[in-house]
């Protein structure tokens, strides 16, 4: 029975993005066809008129065919939401929070090394779950949110990918969860909400998703001590300007930073984010490097390329 489900599924998930493929290719051949009858015409109409008049004309059909490609590249965005990556794609149309660098990043760069139980807080679409059993054959995830819909997301996107029989997804706070629950995590990963001193936007899930205003900083790491094992590491990504905040509580709450990457975003540009890896006992020292995404636009640093080379399919 079970064996019938799955495969009727991955023939209606194959039969949507076919359907996908064949509503990209009629835009594309539609193009082609304005393509084509403007040249033709330019043609023909070159006989008939002068030629002040056949180059306006011609100018008109170029703006009128740069517009269908714009058009043609906004419907392509649009009728895909998804983002697709080597071993498991994402929907994210149920979401109030999408695919981003942010969560591309933690989920690359946590350490997953040695580690079996792991607790992804905030889960959104599921991507960092994905990304970390994808990175450690061991690793069992347990996958919270507080959004509804986000967790029927993540639950969708996670039953369709080959790492399904190793991340179970629950509807609940932090807070709630480690209230119910006596296990303890070898690693918690979260890309938590922020702008708390910004004005809430008008969406009351994004809101939740983007703002702290049901998981504060604070309240992050004191659920964290509840549920980490004594050498179990928190990997979290901030705004930069949060590292302030962040030394202060490690200090209140007696986190010991192991590691820290400081993001920036093009090599001239001022630091955006803050990858770090906490731990309940002491470290010795803390490692600190730098990551630059981009040396240009579009154009990747190998440094970022070598880090998320296992997921992004283009790059």
């Amino acid at each position: 029975g079970n064996k019938r489900y799955y495969i009727c599924f991955g023939v209606l998930f194959r039969g949507h993005i076919f359907f996908e493929w064949i509503h990209h290719c009629i835009l594309y051949l539609s193009l082609r066809q304005k393509m084509f009858t403007f040249v033709f015409g330019f043609v023909l109409n070159s006989i008939d008129q002068n030629p002040c008049q056949n180059y306006y004309n011609c100018q008109l059909e170029i703006t009128n065919w740069k517009l269908s490609i714009i058009i043609f590249n906004f419907q392509l965005i649009m009728s895909n939401p998804y983002f697709r990556f080597k071993q498991f794609t994402v929907f994210q149309d149920k979401c109030a929070m999408k695919v981003g660098t942010d969560g591309v990043l933690l989920g690359a760069w946590a350490s997953v090394e040695n580690v079996t139980e792991v607790l992804d807080v905030g889960t959104g679409t599921g991507l960092i779950a994905l990304m970390v059993v994808q990175r450690n054959p061991q690793a069992r995830v347990v996958a919270i949110d507080i959004d509804e819909r986000a967790v029927e997301q993540a639950k969708e996107n996670i039953g369709n990918s080959p790492f399904s029989d190793r991340i179970g997804i629950e509807l609940l706070a932090f807070q709630q969860f480690v209230q119910g629950s006596s296990k303890r995590f070898d690693l918690i990963v979260s890309n938590p909400p922020y702008f708390t001193d910004s004005l809430l936007p008008p969406d009351k899930r994004r809101s939740r998703a983007r703002h702290s205003v049901s998981l504060t900083l604070n309240d992050l790491l004191v659920s964290a001590r509840g549920c980490l094992t004594n050498h179990g590491t928190l990997s979290l990504i901030l705004p930069y300007d949060k590292r302030e905040e962040l030394d202060a509580l490690c200090e209140k709450y007696l986190f010991y930073m192991k590691r820290k990457t400081i993001v920036y975003p093009l090599p001239d540009s001022e630091p955006k984010r803050l990858l770090v890896e906490l731990m309940m006992c002491p470290t010795g020292h803390t490692e600190t490097s730098s990551l630059i995404i981009e040396n240009s636009r579009h154009q990747y640093t190998k440094d970022f390329t070598g880090l998320v080379s296992s997921f992004y399919v283009h790059l």
